[in-house]
């Protein structure tokens, strides 16, 4: 005769035979599925840093206001979302504490201390580099001069 915490085992074993191995996409997925994902992530950070450089100075109310927005974004310690700053760093393999050390730096900078502001620059949509402005001028007028 069986009795009841015989009963209570046999049900739980057959539970977790029958209950489905839980996977997540990472798991299963190949590393070339979420460069979409990336390319993404990396478009919202570049917009953060350069409207924080943009505005660091900023001298109108939405100037301050786009500010303030970046700099609260880049501050933020949240990681619930996928799009969080933290989150968006450590997705692209990137230091959120490095960064944000630079862009304060940038910041306690006077307003007429000749602060560059970079741009990132796409090579054929995979990798990223970053350019001075002029250097990056100076590069395309090199491009011009060559296809002339």
């Amino acid at each position: 005769m069986s009795t009841i915490a015989d009963l209570s085992q046999s049900e739980e074993t057959s539970w977790s035979v029958l209950s489905p191995e839980i996977i997540l996409p990472v798991q299963f997925a190949d590393h070339g599925t979420n460069q979409g994902e990336k390319r993404l992530m990396l478009a919202v950070l570049e917009e953060a840093v350069a409207t924080f450089q943009r505005n660091t100075h900023a001298k109108t109310r939405r100037g301050q206001r786009l500010f303030r927005e970046a700099e609260e974004w880049i501050q933020s310690g949240d990681v619930s979302w996928t799009f969080a700053f933290e989150n968006v760093c450590h997705t692209l393999g990137l230091d959120p504490e490095y960064l944000r050390g630079g862009l304060e730096r940038l910041k306690e900078r006077r307003p007429g201390g000749g602060a560059r502001v970079y741009r990132f620059r796409r090579v054929s949509g995979r990798r990223t580099s970053v350019l001075p402005t002029r250097a990056r001028e100076r590069a395309a007028d090199a491009e011009q001069k060559r296809a002339s």
